[in-house]
């Protein structure tokens, strides 16, 4: 305190009267599952008094209480007394810290207002560069906020070479951090990675513990919200550690439910609850952070399939929730109770009943409203109108939904505007209402596209999500779209059915990769309609009571609709146990396997459109599940797919310029690992695989020792490789982090495959036509395995990408890999038909007729 003190009367000596309020944007995780910013709360701290000390604590308290109409009120005041004392620092300090105020509230006009006025009474000359700095910071945040990024990313560069200078550390820790979220929903992932690299050293040797703990502690949050879920473990632990040796009870507390956060989305559920009891020991002082631990808890004994844990913790979460004043975390929490509580009524009856939850929704409402706080009430009224939907209340459901989407689009949260009008596309449907629907539906997706930086940027577990409260928007409207209607309309239904899931291919990717990075590159016809004429489109559409195909012929301007009524809950078990079938040798000569069964509800009923139209190959954008298992080896009861087709997938056409393949003189980089590394075995036929494509093509060959990270870094920099060939261990996953392919010295991560594949030479783009993955599989028990394979392929670069389902480490591979480049030598030979030639060799050899040896290879992207 006598430090903070001292410091008050250095500025006052060196300013005179003039107030400094420093602006401290804290990363602050709010509970799971709650309504929030990326950037959570923000808080406002008073460093130094004067006239308008009053005013500027009121209005501190206010905001931090998350009061933050009242915050506003009185922080204009402060403004204007200042003004009136010819005080401009004062004024423009307490006017940043408005624009905060203003931002929480979405006003953003006025946040904007603001943020100008404080700036321009501070610059030229700057009169304050640490104010100046807390200032550009506020500023940062709003660009932010309204979607400028790029802009945001400038301006917080500007603030963080201030606060170097001026040797601010803390300051710093917050603003990098702030740096690192909006590099990383740009795409930008090695300079995102840089900044948290650095600001990890800077906070290893800080000398100020408490500074260097919660610097450590924000850290590990942002090193999760990017999806470094083991560093961020490490980073959070090291908080912990500091902590433990200071003795800071409040502080460990916190970083446990940090470390239990980062569990949870490690799917590491029993370590999480560990880690929550662990801080409940802790005698935690904001009533904050204790409703965020126990509603954590909340969550996961709820994911944890233990009801009546849950149910017996109800009432300590109620008792926690009344001792919170009137805040927004308050009617978030609240929220996030009911929506609990809604969970625990699905699988146990010793759940509240509704009008009890009810209760809890319409205390948050209030509160809301007293606040003033439109955001929050938009939320609490929104939910309490979800919660009428699930009683079956569908009225009621109705006008209240009205009345939150009205509250949202006041105040432009199209992040919030979204779900409301999905609740009343939901609602009308219900009604029977499909056109209104329909409309209502188009609506939410419109907002979706449009907030795609957005959603991937807030933390998964602060925003619901992707796979509950994105991707059934997307399907649900696709199932209206896809009602049987012999009409024009349908026929533009269809059109728009196919636009929707190319969009969720590139929304599921942007979840992926969290960032919305992919931008569409070709009109989705052209390369049927112009670049290949005998190519045909099949989009297949897991519906919950049926399952859609449309196609796409080549040439002809009206796409077909095919309809099969299963059950998804059928189809998904019949490609589960089709997969484990191939992989233990099931499918043997006989045929008759699940494939038959997925050929009919595929392929069967556009069997005489495909043979009319000389349909030679078919390209599969594939649903969900569909896409863990090879389309070569469906069978139609006398051939498979394979004898018939050749055969490419593409998470989406638009991601891909299709192209007929340059040959000139065809290179390869080839490297690979054949000795056991990182408690993978060897792979037996690795080198026999590269001699055998060297004897068929110009080569460099990186093996074993070889083959590091930087070496093949710089061959691909120093040289012209139209195709990289890489056989070595690596794993698909629906995790990022748990993608990669495996070099010598270490694994080499999906996200950051894009800088190493990228030559010096600017004037040479999509330099690699193929990028070939021989050694890799999909995760075990990860339904979604295959969106990593689709990954792996978008963030390469390459034009295509070959890659195995599983890793055979056979001489099989061997054999078809040589094949596949002898065919691809030839003259007029797209990569498909190369890779058919080269599947259909192994499969008239009698040892490798089985699936299972070829199979699991898989072409995509660019097919020619």
């Amino acid at each position: 305190m006598s430090r903070y003190i001292s410091k008050i009367k250095q500025l006052r000596i060196a300013v005179q009267r003039y107030v400094n309020v420093i602006i401290l944007i804290v990363l602050f995780l709010a509970p799971a599952i709650l309504p929030s910013t990326a950037f959570g709360r923000t808080y406002l701290h008073v460093q130094a008094l004067s006239n308008a000390e009053n005013l500027v604590e009121q209005g501190r308290a206010l905001y931090e209480a998350e009061k933050f109409n009242d915050a506003v009120k009185v922080l204009q005041k402060a403004a204007t007394t200042f003004e009136n004392n010819g005080d401009k620092i004062g004024q423009a300090m307490t006017l940043s810290n408005l624009s905060l105020a203003y931002q929480q509230l979405g006003l953003t006009k006025e946040a904007e207002n603001a943020i100008n006025q404080s700036l321009n009474m501070l610059q030229s000359p700057i009169k304050n560069p640490e104010v100046f700095a807390q200032a550009l910071d506020v500023q940062g945040r709003l660009l932010y906020l309204q979607g400028q990024t790029e802009k945001a990313v400038d301006i917080w560069q500007q603030a963080a070479d201030i606060y170097v200078k001026i040797n601010e550390t803390s300051k710093l820790t917050r603003n990098r951090i702030n740096s690192a979220q909006a590099l990383q929903a740009l795409g930008f992932f090695r300079q995102a990675e840089n900044i948290l690299g650095e600001l990890k050293k800077s906070l290893v040797i800080e000398k100020n513990k408490s500074i260097q703990a919660t610097g450590l502690r924000q850290l590990g949050d942002v090193l999760r919200l990017v999806g470094n879920l083991s560093e961020s473990q490490q980073v959070l632990e090291q908080s912990l550690k500091i902590n433990s040796n200071a003795n800071s009870k409040q502080a460990m507390g916190e970083t446990l439910v940090s470390l239990a956060k980062t569990a949870r989305a490690q799917q590491n559920y029993q370590a999480a609850l560990n880690y929550l009891q662990q801080a409940g020991n802790y005698s935690l002082t904001s009533g904050a952070i204790r409703i965020d631990l126990l509603l954590n808890q909340l969550n996961l004994l709820l994911e944890t399939k233990q009801y009546a844990d849950a149910t017996n913790f109800i009432p300590q979460i109620q008792t926690e929730l009344n001792k919170l004043p009137s805040s927004r975390m308050a009617v978030y929490a609240r929220i996030n109770l009911a929506q609990n509580l809604v969970k625990l009524r699905e699988n146990t009856k010793q759940a509240p009943a509704w009008v009890d939850i009810a209760k809890i929704l319409a205390e948050a409402e209030k509160i809301a409203h007293n606040l003033q706080d439109l955001r929050a009430e938009s939320y609490a009224v929104g939910t309490l109108a979800w919660l009428y939907e699930q009683a079956g209340q569908l009225t009621d459901a109705f006008k209240l939904t009205e009345k939150a989407l009205l509250l949202a689009q006041n105040i432009n949260a199209s992040d919030i505007t979204y779900q409301w009008q999905w609740q009343m596309g939901r609602l009308l449907k219900a009604k029977g209402d499909t056109q209104a629907a329909s409309g209502y539906y188009a609506q939410a997706v419109k907002v979706l596209q449009s907030l795609r930086s957005d959603l991937v940027a807030i933390n998964s577990d602060v925003q619901f999500s992707f796979r509950e409260s994105v991707e059934p928007v997307y399907r649900e409207y696709v199932e209206l779209l896809l009602q049987k209607q012999n009409t024009q309309a349908n026929k533009d239904n269809l059109k728009e059915a196919r636009l929707i899931i190319e969009s969720l291919q590139l929304a599921e990717l942007d979840n992926f990769f969290r960032s919305a990075c992919l931008t569409a590159k070709v009109n989705i016809d052209v390369a049927v309609d112009k670049e290949d004429l005998t190519a045909a489109v099949v989009y297949p559409i897991i519906l919950p009571d049926r399952l859609e195909v449309i196609l796409k012929l080549p040439g002809q301007n009206n796409l077909r609709q095919y309809t099969t009524r299963v059950k998804k809950q059928e189809v998904e078990s019949t490609i589960r146990q089709l997969r484990e079938d191939i992989q233990e040798f099931k499918v043997g000569a006989d045929k008759q396997t699940q494939y038959q069964k997925i050929y009919e509800w595929l392929l069967r009923q556009a069997q005489t459109d495909l043979e009319n139209s000389k349909v030679e190959t078919l390209v599969f954008v594939l649903d969900g599940e569909l896409r863990n298992i090879p389309m070569a080896a469906l069978y139609d009861g006398k051939q498979y797919l394979l004898e018939k087709y050749n055969i490419a997938a593409s998470p989406s056409l638009q991601l891909f310029d299709i192209k007929r393949l340059r040959r000139g003189q065809l290179r390869a980089l080839t490297a690979g690992l054949s000795e056991a590394r990182f408690n993978y075995s060897k792979l037996n036929y690795v080198e026999t695989e590269l001699q055998q494509i060297k004897s068929e093509l110009s080569s460099t060959v990186l093996l074993n020792k070889q083959f590091t990270s930087l070496a093949f870094q710089n061959q691909v920099q120093e040289n012209t490789f139209p195709i990289v060939h890489l056989a070595t261990h690596g794993q698909f996953s629906s995790n990022p982090d748990k993608t990669y392919i495996l070099a010598y010295d270490r694994p080499i991560k999906v996200n950051e495959l894009n800088q190493l594949l990228k030559t010096r030479d600017i004037n040479q783009p999509d330099l690699i036509e193929l990028l070939v993955l021989s050694a890799c599989q999909t995760a075990t028990g990860d339904d979604r395995a295959a969106l990593g394979l689709a990954g792996v392929a978008v963030r390469a670069g390459a034009r295509s990408t070959l890659a195995s389902l599983w890793n055979l480490n056979d001489a099989s591979t061997a054999t078809l890999m040589s094949q596949f480049y002898k065919e691809l030598t030839q003259p007029n030979i797209s990569k498909a038909q190369a890779l058919r030639r080269a599947q259909l060799q192994l499969l008239q050899q009698e040892q490798y007729a089985m699936p299972y040896y070829w199979a699991p290879y898989i072409l995509v992207g660019n097919w020619l």
